[in-house]
C-alpha cells in the first residue's frame, strides 16, 4: 500500500483550506494511506477530513528543540512514507524531508528547494486552497481543485440536531454567528476584532427586522470572553459551544446564514456549504474564500476591522 505524508503548519483554516489536495490525492491513489504532520492546535480540523489516516502532532515553531527534530525525523523514517509534500518553504524543512529517507519529496520553489525532488511555483495571489492545490501538479496531477468539502461524523450531527432543538431553532431555522479570534492572532497584532457596540447594532437591527429568524452565538475554545461581553450587551441572545469541529460543522451546516470574522469558522462553514458573510480588516477575502456569490467578505476600506459599519454589513444581509 501507498504511504504518502503531508507537512501543513499553520492554524485550523490552513488545514481546512488543505482538505482539496488531500482529496485530489485521494482520488488519485484512492488504496492510499494519507497521513499529516500538524500543529497540535490544529490537530482537530481532520475530524472532518476522511481522506485522512492519521495526524502525527509537531510543533513547526522556533519552540522546537533539535531533539524535536530528532524525533519527528525518527517517527518517519519508522512508517516508511513513499512520498511527501509540504507547505514549508525553508531551508530546514527541506532538509528535514530529505532526512527522512521519503524517495519522491514534493514542495514549494524557495529556499529548501535544493533537497525537493519536485519542486512547484508558489502563487500566491490567488485563493489559498487553490495556492495549496498546486502542489499535486509535483506528482504530475494536472486537474482542477476540488471543491472544499467536509465529511461530519454522524454523532456530531446527532449533537448538532439535539443542541438546535434544545435552543429552539429545529423548526425556524437560525442565523450562526461568530465573531471571536485565535489567541495567535492576538498575540501577533492582526486585526481580527469586530468592535461588540457594532455587533450589537448589528443583532438588533437583524432580529427587529427578522424576529422569526433567531440568532445563535457561538463559542469557541478561545471565545469565552467575546461571549460573555456580546451576552452584557445583548442579554438573552441564544448560545451553543460545540466540543469539537465537527459539531461547529454541523452547526454550521444547518445554519440559513453564517455571520463571522476571518477566522477557522469561517473555513468550516464554507466547506459545509453554508451562506456565508465574513469581515476582514488588513486581509484579503480573495485569498481566503473561493470564487461564489454564496460567500461574501465584506473587507475595511482602511484595513481596520472597526471601520466596517454595522450598516455595510446589514446592506449585504438584505435588511
Amino acid at each position: 500500500m501507498m504511504q504518502i505524508l503531508a507537512l501543513v503548519p499553520g492554524g485550523i483554516g490552513d488545514q481546512v483550506l488543505f482538505f482539496p489536495t488531500l482529496s485530489q490525492l485521494k482520488e488519485q491513489y484512492p488504496n492510499a494511506a494519507i497521513d499529516v504532520v500538524v500543529e497540535p492546535r490544529a490537530r482537530a480540523a481532520y475530524r472532518i477530513c476522511k481522506p485522512v489516516r492519521d495526524t502525527i502532532p509537531f510543533d513547526f515553531k522556533d519552540r522546537s528543540s533539535p531533539a524535536d527534530w530528532g524525533n519527528l525525523i525518527g517517527t518517519l523514517r519508522d512508517r516508511e512514507y513513499d512520498a511527501v509534500l509540504s507547505l514549508g518553504q525553508r531551508w530546514a524543512v527541506g532538509l528535514l524531508l530529505w532526512l527522512t529517507g521519503i524517495p519522491a519529496r514534493v514542495g514549494f520553489a524557495g529556499s529548501g528547494k535544493l533537497f525537493l525532488t519536485q519542486s512547484v511555483p508558489l502563487k500566491k495571489d490567488q485563493y489559498a486552497a487553490d495556492m495549496y492545490h498546486d502542489l499535486v501538479n509535483g506528482f504530475g496531477i494536472h486537474a482542477e481543485r476540488p471543491a472544499l468539502s467536509a465529511q461530519v461524523p454522524q454523532e456530531d450531527l446527532e449533537w448538532a440536531e439535539a443542541a438546535q432543538k434544545e435552543l429552539g431553532v429545529k423548526n425556524t431555522g437560525y442565523v450562526l454567528l461568530h465573531g471571536g479570534s485565535s489567541t495567535l492572532a492576538k498575540e501577533k497584532g492582526i486585526d481580527k476584532i469586530y468592535p461588540v457596540e457594532s455587533w450589537k447594532t448589528v443583532i438588533a437591527t437583524l432580529s427587529d427586522r427578522k424576529p422569526d429568524l433567531p440568532i445563535v452565538l457561538v463559542e469557541g475554545p478561545e471565545d469565552g470572553e467575546f461571549v460573555e461581553q456580546i451576552r452584557t450587551v445583548c442579554p438573552g441572545i441564544k448560545t451553543t459551544k460545540p466540543g469539537n469541529i465537527g459539531q461547529l460543522a454541523a452547526m454550521a451546516a444547518s445554519a440559513n446564514l453564517m455571520i463571522c470574522t476571518d477566522s477557522g469558522p469561517m473555513h468550516v462553514s464554507v466547506a459545509v456549504g453554508t451562506y456565508t458573510i465574513a469581515l476582514f480588516g488588513p486581509t484579503d477575502p480573495a485569498k481566503l474564500l473561493p470564487p461564489s456569490d454564496k460567500f461574501i467578505g465584506l473587507k475595511s476600506s482602511t484595513a481596520k476591522m472597526g471601520d466596517i459599519t454595522p450598516t455595510a454589513i446589514l446592506e449585504k444581509l438584505g435588511v
